[in-house]
């Protein structure tokens, strides 16, 4: 089943449920995944794309939480952390450490990096592996304790 098609079975359920919450999350995902279709001047969105839009909508919302944070805006922390629970839900089943620290050594092998003048190269040979099933920094964190 397609994101798109697990969204709109989702968005049904949560109106019988009358869950504003999650049908607000699932129709702003909605809309960022129909905004990007009409972008790339295309009906349906590959899987890739969708996971792309995800990733996109779950990194926007954890950067406003740390700065409500930092705002002690506590009444839209709890609403964000609410919204990205709902988003967790439709992303891939993220890497452990230890799986993500694996793929860094193995990548940086492949491409016989040695310094981190050459972390770019790293990171562009990484991250299509890992895309949507580990947070860019942490990746980023890692190769630069593997290339350091």
């Amino acid at each position: 089943m397609s994101l798109t098609e697990r969204l709109n079975q989702d968005m049904k359920q949560a109106m019988k449920d009358k869950d504003k919450q999650t049908l607000s999350v699932i129709r702003m995902v909605k809309a960022s995944i129909q905004n990007e279709a009409i972008k790339l001047g295309s009906d349906n969105l590959t899987e890739d794309e969708e996971l792309s839009v995800l990733t996109k909508e779950l990194k926007q919302r954890k950067d406003s939480l740390h700065e409500f944070e930092e705002a002690g805006r506590d009444d839209l922390v709890e609403k964000l952390k609410d919204e990205l629970k709902v988003l967790q839900a439709y992303m891939p089943k993220q890497l452990t450490e230890e799986e993500l620290e694996n793929i860094v050594l193995d990548t940086i092998k492949e491409v016989n990096a040695s310094s981190k003048q050459e972390m770019g190269k790293v990171m562009s040979a990484i991250m299509p592996k890992v895309k949507g099933k580990a947070d860019g920094s942490k990746v980023n964190e890692l190769v630069q304790k593997h290339l350091s």
